[in-house]
């Protein structure tokens, strides 16, 4: 479920592979060794024959505790300060949902999810954290027989985890850009099978934003994948790959695609190729604009809106200056999508139609055309160089980001590990705090319970 629809996603949404994850594949080994020594213990009619300090403080005798059954409560939390964005709650949901329970002996699996006790907060909720892990805000907590749920631990985490991370690092971002759109362009930098929960976490935090600063962007997938769980189409352009299969000629493919795609997907022409961004800008504008010109002369202005060139996407690599950009002997102004590089590149962009030799009636609305022709940067863009350019003033329109949405670095201040702790457990009916020195049990006021 998320703040913003009031929904959850159905478990079917996320394809589990329900059968394995049920007997442990997924699960850290240590788990599954637990579950099994919790259902061999209740079948031998085993009750407790240690020592409890902490019932014993109390007055407790837990000698008849039916450790096999042992009744518990956990708890999901992240420790990121000074706060997260929750993704990935419904699918560790849809976990529990799916693998809660046991095989008996003739092997089919019971599913006792429906004996469990389960609040969890809503995808997209923020959680605060100060620092002091006996203040953490949980977002998932469960009661019930512990061998039912034992080696769900491990992939909960796991969803909660990469899901929370990425959605707090988009949201950074896209504060960094200050209301500017953010492409989610990080699919080539993992495995193909997390795409999914990557573009409903990106999709979370741009939801979050907007709600949190007023904003109504868009989001913004390069893969189909990417939208699978919310219905998002992946959008994209041209590929250095594709200039070269057009034997390096930029113009040329841009033509080819404005030709050939729907009117509606946008033209943005990708200009570094042959490292003169602002050279192969103005070849592209020039043979976009004329084409646009003559059929507008020619009455089809539903065909000249093929030649309506959307964006140019600066791309230079890290270790290259643009031949636009004089060298000053700084890395951070010389090499890669430098400030530099996009205020020339806007001027010129601005500027174009002045090259065209025009005849009046035609000045202003090749003057409009060249200026509503916006600057897509990409190449390593991150939250401190994204607010770089922003304190500069640059005028880039949009930002690609990649591999930085999936930073996860306590020197960067972008760790979002999980941890879940049994932190009660149930002896004659009471509850009794049980957990590890330095965790308590916490409560959240976004908790929800958790009904199917």
């Amino acid at each position: 479920m998320s703040i913003f629809d009031g929904k959850r996603l159905s478990p079917e949404t996320f394809k589990l592979d329900i059968e394995r994850m049920r007997v442990g594949w997924y699960s850290d080994k240590y788990f599954e060794s637990i579950m099994d020594v919790l259902k061999t213990l209740s079948h031998s009619d085993y009750h407790f024959r240690g020592y409890s300090a902490r019932l014993a403080e109390l007055g407790i005798d837990p000698s008849n505790v039916d450790i096999g059954n042992i009744v518990v409560e956990m708890q999901w939390f992240t420790r990121r300060t000074p706060f997260s964005v929750v993704a990935g709650v419904d699918k560790a949901l849809a976990m529990l949902e799916g693998c809660t329970g046991y095989y008996d002996e003739q092997g089919n699996f019971i599913n006792t999810f429906c004996d469990l006790e389960v609040e969890a907060v809503q995808d997209g909720v923020v959680v605060p954290y100060d620092g002091n892990p006996l203040t953490v805000r949980p977002v998932l907590k469960v009661r019930g027989r512990y061998r039912d749920f034992a080696i769900l631990e491990t992939p909960t985490l796991g969803v909660l985890t990469r899901g929370t991370r990425i959605a707090t690092n988009v949201y950074n971002v896209l504060r960094a850009a200050r209301g500017k759109p953010v492409l989610f362009f990080p699919a080539r930098f993992d495995a193909h099978e997390v795409q999914a929960a990557d573009g409903y976490s990106y999709r979370i935090a741009v939801q979050r934003y907007n709600l949190d600063y007023k904003h109504d962007l868009d989001s913004f997938i390069s893969t189909d994948a990417q939208g699978d769980w919310w219905g998002g189409l992946g959008g994209g352009t041209i590929a250095h790959a594709a200039i070269a299969a057009f034997l390096g000629d930029t113009t040329e493919v841009m033509m080819a695609f404005s030709r050939t795609r729907p009117v509606e997907v946008p033209r943005v022409a990708l200009v570094d190729f042959d490292n003169d961004c602002v050279a192969t800008t103005l070849r592209v504008m020039d043979a976009m604009f004329a084409n646009y010109r003559d059929l507008v002369d020619a009455g089809n202005e539903e065909e000249a809106r093929r030649y309506k060139l959307f964006a140019v996407r600066p791309d230079t690599s890290g270790s290259l200056r643009d031949t636009s950009v004089p060298p000053l002997g700084l890395k951070k102004l010389d090499l890669g999508v430098t400030p530099r590089l996009v205020f020339t590149l806007r001027k010129q962009i601005d500027e174009a139609w002045e090259r065209w030799n025009l005849p009046s009636a035609w000045q202003e609305r090749a003057r409009q055309w060249c200026r509503e022709v916006g600057i897509l940067v990409t190449g390593g863009f991150d939250p401190e160089k994204i607010r770089r350019f922003e304190d500069l003033g640059v005028p880039a329109n949009m930002y690609g980001v990649g591999s930085s949405l999936f930073s996860n670095s306590e020197e960067e201040g972008t760790n979002n590990d999980f941890t879940a702790d049994v932190v009660r457990v149930q002896v004659h009916d009471t509850w009794y705090n049980m957990a590890k020195v330095g965790r308590t049990a916490c409560d959240n006021p976004d908790l929800q319970q958790v009904v199917w």
